[in-house]
């Protein structure tokens, strides 16, 4: 077994809950916009983590930019429900990017294995949301101090799964792929960016998920960690 120093987390939906902090701001601009449209909050929130994911796909795979990623969001959620409100699709696209980031729920186990992690290791993060927004969201949700780096894919000029943005914060840090492990939800941009990249992998994977790719490890809950590292 490799002897870490460096460990390198994903952000959204392996530390920071998005699925939590997303519906309670959805639920919020819901209230206050659509109850007399008669759209049911339910199918509102399914909707919205449908395209929301297919976008992100689209970003991470360079078919979409972050612009049109964020100016469709909520014009193709919309659409579903037969509302063709520019100033409410503005509303809503403005309003969600300035409160979710500000919400404060981890995903389970989180704050006790960084607590757990932080004295042994030296922790980064690697993501490709959002530059302007990582840090509030981690300000928010109290594990700001945790991180030394936090690598962006606006600042490393390329996004996960590309070995770029993994070698960029390896040279940012002067350390080798033997130093470190990548840990994350995504199987294609976590798990098949760091492997291509030469970095040992923990495929975080809440959910169960089936699926047919080889990693160093799989764990379903957080606290697992403390068993690998």
């Amino acid at each position: 077994m490799r002897q870490y120093q460096h460990i390198f987390f994903d952000l959204d939906h392996t530390l920071w809950d998005f699925e939590k902090n997303s519906n309670e701001t959805l639920v919020e601009l819901h209230e206050e916009h659509l109850e007399e449209e008669q759209v049911p909050i339910h199918q509102f929130l399914e909707t919205f983590h449908r395209i929301n994911e297919h976008l992100w796909h689209l970003h991470d795979t360079y078919q979409i930019s972050s612009q049109e990623l964020r100016e469709s969001r909520f014009k193709l959620i919309f659409k579903e429900f037969d509302l063709e409100n520019a100033d409410l699709i503005s509303i809503f696209g403005e309003r969600y990017l300035a409160r979710t980031p500000k919400k404060p729920y981890l995903l389970p186990n989180a704050k006790e294995i960084l607590d757990y992690l932080h004295p042994k290791y030296k922790l980064h993060i690697i993501t490709n949301g959002f530059p302007e927004i990582q840090r509030v969201k981690m300000q928010s949700s109290g594990i700001l101090d945790y991180f030394d780096e936090i690598v962006t894919s606006a600042e490393a000029g390329c996004k996960k799964p590309e070995t770029g943005i993994f070698t960029y914060l390896m040279d940012k840090l002067q350390i080798q792929v033997e130093d470190c492990i990548m840990i994350g939800d995504n199987l294609l941009t976590d798990i098949l960016g760091a492997q291509k990249t030469g970095i040992d992998t923990v495929f975080y994977n809440p959910k169960n998920i089936e699926h047919q790719e080889q990693t160093n490890y799989e764990i379903n809950c957080l606290g697992e960690l403390k068993s690998i590292l």
